[in-house]
């Protein structure tokens, strides 16, 4: 925080407390707020918008918004940073909270519509394009603050002056401030955690792409995977039968079959059997697709040590819409999503070289260089959560058991390394039996919840209605089924979450009904079926210990 802004949050700081609410004489008018003097910010705009409709300037429409103030502007923390922000204030029904909303991909826009959901929930809700515009690359190459406005300042900048318009405008700052975000707004949650703690009482973290540069590192190996030798591209029409072949190995593992893998950790399928036997068709793969697959499940490995690089991603839900045809595999060949947004990162970013190859990439030598530039300042894995924690601060991780972007033991690994950092700094060995004290001990202030059959942020045959940027809404907006919600009572009446429902609409339609409901479970926890009534109601399933995966053996219903 720089200096001058410190000094005007401590003047309005001071003015707030002896204001004894947001009355209209302290509030100050909407339209107003265009003269707010803020430090290194430009107000654009501040508008009284009415109830109903918005259309943004981007051209997307909201629907069924309640009236609110709408203030724009953008931050120049730096001569050369342009970090474009917007904050969403109810006109009436304030709740007294602020949600600050993260971004997704590579940014460069306001994500209208996820500004809404808290609004309309009494919400003041802020979001950033993260200093630049554009949905690739290009704006990096060349602009070293750019990137560094990307990977943290940005978003840290943007709470800040929320907060400062949010208290000129009521007349006092939010009692509580939440952040949320998914996929790359997963990466800024916890980068805020661990970098702006003080920013945020409570942050929802859903699949992060927090290990940013050897999850781009997995997205250039899937690519020389399918595209890199002739034959080894997997159409989308042999999706089907490798997705079959995983259910038909694994889907029962866990006592049910209902076209979801449980815990993909339990699977051992090998997709060495689909090796046709014959003429290719799209019921088998041939051996550079069967070596394809193998590659992409196994994840990056230095090709010298054979140490694993990113995980890999798992195979239950290859099929689905939005999945692997989108992300992994592409169609058209060479469309894949991780493909779009690898070569935009290693050309513009790495080695800012408009000409790179793909083909070129070394995954020893070049895993280095990438690091070596951008970890300090993309990546979001310090396990190091002190500060948070010791302001009581709290986290809820999710993620997708089936995520075709981001690779989901990613979240399992950064959730262990923390459990590890709580264990050391206690003088404990995180080896030993000692574990499950850090365990629990992390439980009290970050919980990861992992949804089997859910896919990047949401959608999927799994349920996975559970709020969060990016996901469904849940039939019912509170903490037993609501991420938000569930986060809001674990801060404000410290009452963890011992499960959150998830819902699984008919065809992903609210308008159809519920499909399915199950618990969402802390990890090491799962969803065990308790072997009687209908295995689409949460009730009949309890959450228990994991022992046989990284669990303390706790095998009580919750």
């Amino acid at each position: 925080m720089s200096r001058h802004f410190g000094v005007l949050v401590l003047v309005v700081g001071l003015l707030a407390a002896v204001i004894p609410g947001p009355t209209p004489a302290a509030a100050a008018a909407c339209e107003s707020l265009s003269a707010l003097a803020v430090p290194n910010t430009t107000i654009t705009v501040a508008q009284s918008v009415p109830s109903g409709t918005f259309s943004a300037p981007s051209g997307e429409v909201v629907n069924d918004l309640p009236a609110f103030c709408r203030v724009a502007g953008f931050a120049t923390p730096t001569s050369a940073s342009r970090i474009g922000f917007e904050v969403w204030m109810p006109s009436s029904g304030w709740n007294g909270k602020f949600e600050g909303i993260g971004n997704g991909g590579f940014a460069g826009s306001i994500l209208y519509s996820a500004l809404a959901p808290g609004l309309r929930r009494g919400y003041a809700t802020a979001g950033t394009d993260d200093g630049h515009t554009g949905g690739d690359a290009r704006w990096a190459l060349g602009h070293p603050e750019r990137v560094v406005d990307f990977g943290y300042r940005a978003v840290h900048e943007t709470a800040e002056r929320a907060k400062a318009i949010i208290r000129a405008f009521y007349g006092n700052g939010p009692r509580r401030s939440y952040f949320s975000g998914c996929s790359d707004g997963g990466r800024e949650a916890l980068m805020e955690a661990q970098r702006f703690p003080d920013d945020y009482d409570g942050i929802i973290v859903g699949a992060p792409a927090n290990f940013w540069t050897h999850h781009f590192v997995g997205f250039v190996w899937n690519e020389q995977a399918t595209m890199g030798g002739p034959g080894s591209y997997i159409p989308t029409s042999k999706l089907p039968a490798i997705q079959a072949a995983a259910l038909a190995a694994c889907d029962a593992l866990d006592g049910i079959v209902d076209g979801i893998i449980d815990d993909p950790r339990r699977c051992h399928f090998d997709p060495s059997q689909l090796l046709c036997q014959g003429a290719d068709a799209n019921t088998c793969l041939t051996a550079p697709q069967v070596t394809a697959l193998m590659k992409i499940m196994d994840g990056p490995r230095n090709p010298g040590t054979g140490k694993q690089i990113f995980p890999g991603y798992t195979p239950g839900a290859v099929a689905a819409p939005g999945n692997w045809s989108v992300w992994i595999t592409g169609a058209p060949p060479g469309g894949a999503l991780q493909f779009f947004f690898g070569n935009q990162f290693f050309t513009n970013m790495v080695f800012e070289d408009p000409s790179w190859d793909f083909r070129t990439f070394d995954f020893d030598s070049d895993v280095d260089v990438t690091d070596n530039k951008l970890a300090g300042i993309l990546n979001s894995t310090n396990p190091d959560l002190r500060r948070l924690k010791a302001r009581g601060g709290k986290i809820i991780m999710y993620h997708g058991w089936e995520d075709g972007a981001i690779a989901p033991l990613n979240a399992i690994n950064y959730y262990e390394s923390v459990v590890r950092a709580v264990a050391e700094e206690d003088g404990r060995k995180p080896d030993t039996r000692d574990r499950g004290d850090a365990l629990r001990e992390t439980q009290q202030f970050f919980r990861l919840f992992m949804a089997p059959g859910m896919l990047h942020c949401g959608g999927g045959p799994g349920p996975h209605a559970i709020g969060g940027v990016f996901g469904a809404s849940p039939p019912q907006i509170d903490a037993a089924h609501d991420v938000l919600s569930a986060l809001d009572q674990w801060v404000d009446r410290h009452v963890a979450p011992d499960k959150i429902i998830a819902t699984k609409y008919v065809d992903d339609d609210p308008g159809k009904g519920v499909a399915m409901q199950r618990p969402l479970c802390p990890y090491p926890q799962k969803a065990v079926y308790r072997g009687h009534g209908g295995t689409n109601e949460a009730a009949n399933f309890a959450c228990r210990g994991a022992a046989e995966h990284d669990g303390d053996g706790d095998d009580r219903d919750r």
